[in-house]
């Protein structure tokens, strides 16, 4: 299914210099559009539409394009004429080989004054008694249909034949409708193409079966030969297999982990002294099977063609004998020992100094005095301690020292 989009809309405006919003005619015919979408938001100012040749089933999203005076929709899967009453400015309309059956939806382009051309040939309705007639005499401002000029002869002589086909173009009209939902209810739903198929018998039995001539059969046949189409492309031109990265442009590792393992690295703290890894590899693995490369930027392992590798926070001493590998034999884990290269060393704590074995205590008398003797502080030969000078003397005051009761003392 391709879809209207603005890279679609701007490679087909190559004419007005790739610019959407100034667009006034488009041509999108041959590209396998099933709906019709975006264009009344981004090219408001579209005056021609070509459409013809897709597999279109419903007019819609049209609404908004008051500009657009052309519009063709042939050789698509058109069933009823419907939502073109804000064009107002429509003056072709071109439904040819489409499968228009319900012949009355003529009616709402009544709404279309400026409408002079309609095309319808190839549609069932063409097929029903007085359907020319009942055309001319429901748009009297047709001036063309099918391509003929509808001449003033012709509109008076189906002025009078209204009446009697009237009820003759609503009763094919119905028995249409009937007849073809009643195919919708029976018809199976589409079949994909089977991935094993063989794309060469399948194309040769697309072309040679019989398909029904119905929207939905038509529908089908294109999405089945697109599906043949685009197998085949694939296969003469397979799609380039993209190499696996495990480094970046500048050398540095990646982090890499093809088969989707569980893994925890401990050790990140700075004062543990290495860092651990597990990975939760398959548990019936043989161990033979597991290759193991530790960088100092890095860890590399390698099981069943399927590459694990992660970058590490910090540098470890991968050709140091405390590295080393370790296998669970329970779980099959895979746990790497790295020791870091630069551990953050920690000062031991001192020691607490022991305590006495017997507290000393001090002597309290029986009973306290009832006053303290300040004169028994000093020993009664008043003596110095070795080493400490001796007071000095004072000395007087000088004469002219006034004694200032707002000075504070010295001291």
């Amino acid at each position: 299914m391709v879809q209207i989009t603005l890279s679609l809309i701007r490679k087909r405006a190559e004419h007005n210099n790739g610019e959407i919003s100034s667009l006034e005619e488009v041509s999108l015919h041959q590209q396998e559009i099933e709906k019709i979408e975006l264009l009344d938001q981004a090219c408001r100012n579209l005056k021609i539409l070509y459409l013809q040749n897709n597999v279109i089933s419903k007019i819609e999203n049209v609404a908004r394009l008051k500009e657009m005076q052309y519009l063709n929709l042939a050789l698509n899967n058109i069933t009823v004429i419907e939502n073109l009453e804000g064009c107002e400015s429509l003056r072709k309309l071109d439904l040819t080989v489409n499968f228009v059956g319900d012949l009355r939806c003529v009616l709402s382009l009544r709404k279309n004054r400026e409408l002079a051309e309609l095309f319808l040939t190839g549609n069932p309705c063409t097929q029903y008694e007085g359907y020319r007639s009942y055309v001319v005499h429901s748009l009297p401002g047709l001036a063309r249909l099918d391509g003929r000029e509808i001449t003033r002869t012709e509109r008076l002589q189906a002025a009078q034949e209204f009446d009697r086909i009237r009820p003759i173009v609503e009763a094919a009209s119905q028995a249409y409708t009937d007849e073809r939902a009643a195919k919708l209810a029976s018809m199976p739903s589409i079949t994909e193409l089977p991935d094993d198929a063989d794309l060469d018998e399948e194309e040769k039995k697309f072309w040679a079966e019989q398909s029904d001539f119905t929207p939905e059969g038509r529908l089908e046949a294109q999405r089945r030969h697109a599906a043949i189409k685009q197998r085949k492309e694939q296969k003469e031109n397979p799609a380039p297999v993209k190499p696996k990265r495990n480094l970046m442009r500048d050398g540095r590792p990646l982090n890499v982990n093809e088969g989707d393992w569980d893994f925890a690295l401990e050790g990140q703290e700075s004062t543990e002294p290495d860092l651990i890894l597990d990975i939760a590899c398959y548990r019936y693995l043989d161990t033979s099977q597991i290759d193991l490369d530790v960088h100092p930027t890095h860890v590399r392992v390698v099981m069943k063609e399927k590459i694990f590798q992660l970058v590490l926070p910090e540098e470890v001493q991968a050709d140091s004998p405390r590295c080393k590998a370790e296998r669970s034999q329970t779980t099959g884990h895979l746990r790497i020992t790295m020791p870091k290269s630069n551990p953050v060393v920690q000062r031991k704590p001192a020691a607490p100094k022991k305590k006495a074995d017997a507290p000393e205590l001090l002597e309290v008398p029986d009973k306290p005095p009832e006053r303290i003797d300040l004169a028994s502080i000093v020993g009664p030969d008043r003596t110095r301690p070795a080493g400490m000078p001796a007071r000095p003397a004072p000395r007087a005051n000088d004469a002219d020292f006034v004694d200032d009761d707002d000075v504070p003392p010295l001291e």
